[in-house]
Order: C-alpha cells, then sequence, then structure tokens
C-alpha cells in the first residue's frame, strides 16, 4: 500500500465506493494527516483546533472520494491542501462571529446564580390533593409513572388532546397553589 502513488491510492477509494476499501483509507489518513495536523498548527496555533481541522478535512476528503467527486486524482495533496484553506477560513469566519456577537450582546458583568427554589413539600402534598381526581392521575401518570399523553390516555380512557388539556390546566393550578401563601 504504501508504494501506491496518492493518485492510485485516491482511485482505490473512489473505485470501492460506499465498501469502503479499509487498507487504502488508513494509509490516505497515514500520508495526509501529519500535513493537515502541521496546517493547522501553522494557521490555528492551537494544538486542539488542528487536530480538529485534521478529523474534519479528512472526513470531508474522504467522503468525497467515496462519492468519485475528486477529479483529477493525481492532485490530490492539492485538493487536501485546499480544504484545509477553505475550512481554516470558516473556523475564522465562525469565531469572527462569536466574538463580534459577544463585544454587541455579551454581559459585562459577572453573572450571579439566583439562588435555589427550595420546595415546600407539605405545600405540594395540599396543592395535589385540592386537584381534582382526574387532574391528580394525569400528573401522577405523566410525571411519576413517566408515562407520554397516548399511555395516559390509554390508561385513563381518554383522548390524548383530552389528556394534555387537562394535564395544562392541573400544572397551572398547581402553579397557582404553590405561589399562594399557605
Amino acid at each position: 500500500m504504501q508504494h501506491l502513488e496518492d493518485a492510485e491510492l485516491a482511485r482505490r477509494i473512489a473505485a470501492a465506493g460506499d465498501k469502503a476499501d479499509t487498507a487504502a483509507e488508513t494509509e490516505l489518513y497515514r500520508r495526509m494527516a501529519p500535513r493537515v495536523r502541521l496546517y493547522g498548527l501553522r494557521h490555528l496555533r492551537d494544538a486542539h483546533a488542528a487536530h480538529d481541522l485534521m478529523q474534519q478535512v479528512l472526513l470531508m476528503t474522504l467522503e468525497r472520494l467515496r462519492r468519485g467527486e475528486l477529479r483529477e486524482a493525481d492532485k490530490l495533496a492539492s485538493f487536501v491542501l485546499g480544504m484545509c484553506r477553505m475550512t481554516v477560513l470558516e473556523i475564522r469566519r465562525g469565531t469572527w462571529r462569536r466574538e463580534k456577537l459577544l463585544e454587541a450582546y455579551g454581559q459585562t458583568e459577572a453573572f450571579e446564580a439566583p439562588e435555589p427554589l427550595v420546595l415546600n413539600q407539605a405545600r405540594l402534598v395540599e396543592c395535589l390533593e385540592a386537584l381534582a381526581e382526574r387532574e391528580r392521575s394525569v400528573v401522577a401518570l405523566t410525571f411519576l409513572a413517566d408515562k407520554d399523553g397516548d399511555a395516559v390516555a390509554k390508561d385513563l380512557g381518554l383522548s390524548a388532546g383530552n389528556v394534555r388539556v387537562i394535564r395544562h390546566r392541573a400544572l397551572a393550578r398547581l402553579r397557582e397553589c404553590m405561589e399562594e401563601a399557605p
């Protein structure tokens, strides 16, 4: 496999199509990965970004070779280099966009997390008991038994739409009840 030229290697991968010539693809990776990684290190100046670039470019190269989209097999190295250049440009554009959005809309002050809510379990039990039996059943089957609307509807002999309405109204009543002072 090592004695094959890049063009012959590209033709073998393209000829295999969806079946994948593992030996040829491995050899392509062995030859091209260090080149792509060095390109990434030089232009991105970050080892992790260079590694990501290597994976992304080689994956796109293999996909295009498998689909037979490489017009000139003898220019495989140029094709890979072009993919590197275009991918690095896209990465830089994304970074530039992110920085501009952070400048425009980013918070300048440190974010303080709100105090965690403490659930008053006794109040929750009172509020659940205040619900109608059908509402309580829908809530219990949905959240305690972890059933979807269709399963709850089947268990209670209701339509799925009716279950959604009952659940929505029951949750609104629970929310109001929990917000009221005991």
